[in-house]
């Protein structure tokens, strides 16, 4: 899989999600970096979607966490931004549903990536004309290894 993508549209950015997806096994984190607006939680939609999620993605802003079940493995979206630091991480109890879970965290880079021995994080940006874009940076030799067999 390409490291670097061009997302014009929220479609693109479902459809890097649904790709995604398709390499997620439960125990794997995706930790989701970039400024407000720049898709996080549409990539989430898109890995929900391709992990055969039927409910809705939505922002989990207001109740930092929500479990989406129904799908191949259990999506566990966090929304870190009002986490204070990794003691309100702890407070969460991640480490309890990470390795049944494919866990993807908004907003968590310096705070969940303990949680794992490998994560992806994933570098969303937005340009001035609202094309976004993404850049996959694997963790671990797990990471690189299944990024370059797609």
């Amino acid at each position: 899989m390409r490291r670097e993508h061009v997302l014009p549209t929220p479609e693109d950015t479902h459809a890097l999600g649904r790709a995604l997806a398709e390499l997620l096994a439960p125990g794997d984190l995706v930790v989701l970096v970039g400024p407000l607006g720049a898709g996080k939680t549409a990539l989430t939609q898109g890995i929900g979607a391709g992990l055969g999620v039927r409910e809705p993605v939505t922002s989990p802003t207001f109740v930092i966490s929500r479990v989406h079940r129904g799908g191949r493995v259990p999506l566990v979206h966090v929304d870190a931004y009002r986490l204070g630091g990794v003691a309100d991480v702890d407070d969460l109890d991640l480490d309890a549903s990470t390795d049944e879970s494919v866990t993807v965290v908004e907003w968590g880079e310096g705070l969940v990536e303990r949680l794992t021995d490998e994560h992806l994080v994933v570098r969303l940006d937005r340009r001035d004309d609202d094309v976004r874009s993404a850049v996959l940076v694997p963790h671990g030799a797990g990471w690189e290894r299944r990024l370059d067999a797609r």
